[in-house]
């Protein structure tokens, strides 16, 4: 994965509210970015793909 700003801004923001919404158009590294962020977050994490219905329905 290519070290991006966006990690470290998206770190930062979690720091400060529970969750974000990465948005963005296809391929170009949303789902890499947020299993990257949330393989080593204190706490665990959750991922959801509101593009599956299963996942629009847990929450």
């Amino acid at each position: 994965m290519i070290n991006r700003q966006s990690e470290y801004t998206i770190r930062q923001a979690l720091l400060q509210v529970p969750a974000v919404v990465l948005l963005g158009p296809r391929q170009v590294g949303k789902t890499t970015l947020a299993r990257t962020l949330a393989k080593d977050w204190p706490g665990g994490s959750v991922y959801l793909d509101l593009e599956r219905p299963a996942a629009r329905r847990k929450w």
